[in-house]
């Protein structure tokens, strides 16, 4: 078992005065309905030191949470196609400029409060203002997943949600393996943490700062842990 050093990502980051180590561990393609546990006890506890930090993708706790949403079981509305002609592309992965997401944004938040969002998102644009859409229809929406089938083609056919509790399940995980652990939505634009242990004292803002360049990445590194560690 060794460290994964990804293409364009710098292992180590300055973060105030302090240097920390950003090491990538590769595992399979992760399925839905595995177990974030038997995942961790696999590939991260061999390589875990005490007071190293775990991050991992949202996206691999979602699909052992099966917190999926399958195009099959959705009804693509006229207004989902209409609303995503006006949605503004992000090369940050999908958004609801693809009418399947504008869809699942409908489904969530109901039609009115979906209309309501994309005007005001409107007006902002006048101002210069962005984000305004995704600011109103929450984190659910905007941490949507999948529906894109470039990177992994099995991903077209479905979205992946954000994980159900996720400080409770990076509580859950240092339960049963001793890793300390946060939960991040992270590309290579922006990053946001879900949750975090109770142990994990660095604040929110540190830990984004730590990940800051996604020394995850983007594509098909199948890295979604990235275990920190504090240099000396």
């Amino acid at each position: 078992m060794q460290f994964q050093v990804n293409d364009s990502k710098n292992v180590t980051i300055q973060v105030g005065d302090r240097y920390f180590a950003r090491n990538a561990i590769q595992t399979h393609f992760v399925q839905i309905g595995e177990n974030y546990i038997d995942l961790v006890k696999r590939y991260v506890a061999p390589l875990y030191q005490e007071g190293d930090i775990l991050s991992i993708s949202e996206k691999i706790v979602a699909l052992c949470q099966k917190r999926v949403v399958y195009k099959k079981d959705m009804r693509l509305s006229w207004l989902a196609r209409f609303l995503s002609k006006f949605a503004m592309h992000s090369e940050a992965g999908i958004g609801v400029d693809s009418p399947w997401k504008m869809q699942f944004a409908i489904d969530h938040c109901g039609a009115l409060k979906v209309i309501w969002a994309a005007i005001c998102a409107g007006v902002g644009k006048l101002f210069g203002k962005h984000g305004i859409f995704y600011d109103m229809v929450g984190m659910e929406v905007t941490g949507l997943d999948g529906f894109y089938p470039d990177v992994f083609p099995v991903y077209g056919d479905y979205g992946i949600r954000i994980p159900e509790n996720p400080s409770g399940v990076c509580n859950e995980i240092y339960e049963k393996t001793g890793v300390r652990a946060m939960i991040v939505d992270a590309n290579d634009f922006t990053r946001d943490i879900l949750g975090k242990g109770d142990n994990v004292t660095l604040t929110d803002e540190q830990l984004c700062e730590i990940i800051r360049d996604n020394p995850a990445g983007q594509d098909d590194q199948c890295t979604p842990f990235i275990l920190i560690r504090k240099k000396q």
